[in-house]
């Protein structure tokens, strides 16, 4: 059983390393991205999470600030932790964060489509490939 879940901004060395290793393991090893895909011109510039389950990082996920307003990114969950609520952690965070932004958005695989969905997400636009994976844009539609 789950102790706690705590996100944290990466901001030391440490947690930036264990969280590209939390990517790399979803997204280049499991996904198979390449590494090049994975790793952008944004990493310096987006605000980094790091998601601690009995003080090991086991998900991450990013945000920044762009000319249309804040873009979600790079939601990441080790396989032995999916189901256990950590991407609902994770994104209540940065929706937190995020609180005053006029316009949020992000690019879901399709296969968490209803996920963002259940937070308030909707689709815009069509499906997209982007890495070999299908995906949709979304935006947080607040009532």
């Amino acid at each position: 059983m789950v102790k706690s879940i705590i996100i944290q901004p990466a901001q030391s060395a440490d947690l930036r390393d264990a969280i590209f290793e939390v990517r790399s393991n979803v997204f280049v090893l499991e996904q198979n991205v390449p590494k090049s895909r994975e790793y952008d011109e944004y990493e310096d510039s987006s605000e980094h999470l790091a998601a601690l389950v009995d003080q090991h990082v086991v998900g991450t996920c990013r945000y920044r600030y762009t000319k249309n307003g804040v873009k979600l990114e790079r939601f990441a969950v080790l396989k032995g932790y999916r189901g256990m609520k950590i991407g609902e952690h994770l994104l209540a965070h940065c929706l937190d964060v995020v609180n005053d932004e006029p316009y949020v958005y992000l690019h879901a695989q399709i296969q968490v489509v209803d996920f963002y969905a259940k937070y308030g997400f909707k689709k815009e636009g069509p499906q997209f490939e982007d890495a070999g994976i299908q995906h949709y844009k979304m935006v947080l539609v607040r009532e």
